[in-house]
């Protein structure tokens, strides 16, 4: 074996000394050398997304086992910036007297979750794929019991492990389904042997079943609420952008490069999954007064809308499902921001607690406005774009009803958006949350959302760019 291949591997070496560096400033600092602990996670953090920036040239390492495209580089380059934020915003909860200690674990968690993604994301065979999978998922249970002290944060752990193991059950049982119909778990070899019988076809749905879970697409949806409500609120805006993209992006992959020969069938189980998801996401968003459960249903809705770039198999879908994952992390990454610097200050996260917000603190309100307005797809804003783009991509695939139902289901997502806002700038309240200033870790990733959600809806480039890597069926 040429070891040296490990080197090809850029964004999961360079992952990989991040964690180690991270561990052990942990382990060895105390006191006063740990006020830098954040800036020096941020920094390095920033510094691994510098380097792997550059797309690069598709890569095939240990005979298939791994492979990375340019565009598979681009999406960890998104998620690691996704990554950046989450850590920025964290911040403040980190620095809490109940969770000091606390700090290291959170990181090393966290990157280790964002490690396996990549690995997901870049596999080349099953095994590989399933071992990225529980890589990603089981740190992603200790990080939402992480406030153990807490019921709900216990309780959400548990759900989500539980749901977890479920989940990775049936998907095994499907990808041994594969391995015994066909007789490798490689995905080059895996097409030339599929020919559509139903033991395939119960792998096929076995395996939607297992990255659906991830996904929170219904029916795989129930654990959604109660893990989102329960986790602190820097690990639920986490799981709610960067574990759905590297899942929606490998499922896409995985669709079209291992069940290409499946593709009616696998369109067909998208198509209903697609109407039900989105239509019940926003059913439930209306009746929601947490807001962190709102998020929950509303996050369920946007893997509705994600799974139209996946339907098509085609490139227009594949640029337009990491567009739209890109707006996602920056608008849904502004709102969560919003929401968990008020709980820090405040510690209230219903709905009726944000009434006359705007009195007391007009530019928090001004910037959870604009990142609703995305979420909604509100032009000028970059959600209206990505929604056209993923729109655009099932129609040109030929699947009109779905697109036409998830058009009318964006009307009642706009309502229930608007019903923060109109809460914040319209419902009069006696008592609104104080006036409070917002630390500089809080400022910088509003900054830098807002900044998203503004320039990725006027730069045509970056989606023109990202087109030049896709590839499909």
């Amino acid at each position: 074996m040429n070891y040296l291949q490990f080197f090809d591997m850029r964004a999961e070496v360079s992952l990989m000394a991040l964690i180690l560096i991270v561990f052990l400033y942990d382990l060895f600092t105390e006191g006063k050398e740990r006020r830098g602990f954040p800036a020096l996670t941020c920094v390095l953090l920033g510094i691994h997304t510098l380097l792997n920036i550059c797309p690069g040239e598709d890569v095939e390492l240990f005979g298939g086992m791994y492979q990375s495209y340019a565009m598979t580089n681009i999406m960890k380059t998104i998620l690691s910036i996704g990554t950046l934020l989450v850590f920025l915003q964290a911040k403040n909860w980190l620095r809490r007297d109940d969770t000091r200690h606390k700090e290291g674990e959170f990181y090393v968690l966290t990157l280790c979750t964002l490690l396996g993604m990549n690995f997901m994301m870049s596999a080349g065979n099953f095994l590989m794929f399933f071992i990225g999978l529980e890589l990603a998922s089981i740190p992603m249970a200790c990080l939402v019991a992480m406030d153990k002290y807490k019921h709900e944060s216990a309780e959400a752990g548990a759900k989500y492990i539980m749901n977890a193991m479920f989940s990775s059950g049936l998907m095994l049982y499907g990808i041994s389904f594969v391995y015994g119909t066909v007789g490798t778990l490689y995905f080059n070899d895996i097409p030339t042997m599929l020919e559509g019988t139903p033991m395939q076809i119960l792998a096929l749905v076995f395996f939607f079943a297992g990255l659906g879970f991830k996904l929170s697409l219904v029916p795989f949806h129930l654990w959604t609420a109660d893990t989102y409500q329960g986790a602190p609120t820097a690990v639920t805006s986490y799981l709610s952008v960067v574990s759905k993209g590297a899942a929606a992006f490998t499922l896409l992959v995985i669709l079209m490069k291992v069940f290409g020969p499946m593709v009616e069938q696998w369109q067909t189980l998208l198509y209903a999954v697609i109407i039900i998801t989105i239509t019940l996401g926003n059913l439930m968003a209306l009746k929601q007064e947490n807001l962190k459960r709102f998020m929950a249903f509303s996050s369920i809705s946007q893997a509705g809308y994600i799974m139209l770039g996946v339907i098509g198999g085609n490139e227009l879908g594949m640029t337009s499902l990491v567009f739209y994952v890109l707006v996602y992390i920056a608008a849904n990454l502004a709102a969560f921001t919003v929401i968990n610097v008020i709980e820090q200050k405040a510690g209230k996260v219903d709905m009726s607690d944000y009434n006359g917000l705007y009195q007391t603190n007009p530019k928090l309100s001004f910037l959870m406005t604009l990142a609703l307005s995305s979420l909604a797809g509100i032009p000028p804003f970059a959600g209206f774009f990505s929604k056209f783009f993923i729109f655009a991509s099932a129609f040109s695939a030929g699947f009109y009803l779905v697109v036409f139902i998830a058009l009318l289901n964006t009307i009642i997502s706009l309502f229930y958006y608007l019903k923060i806002v109109k809460a914040m700038y319209i419902t009069p309240n006696d008592a609104p949350i104080a006036a409070f200033s917002s630390d500089c870790s809080t400022k910088l990733s509003l900054a830098l959302c807002t900044a998203g959600i503004i320039a990725l809806g006027l730069v045509s480039a970056i989606y023109d760019g990202l087109n030049l890597y896709a590839f499909g069926m």
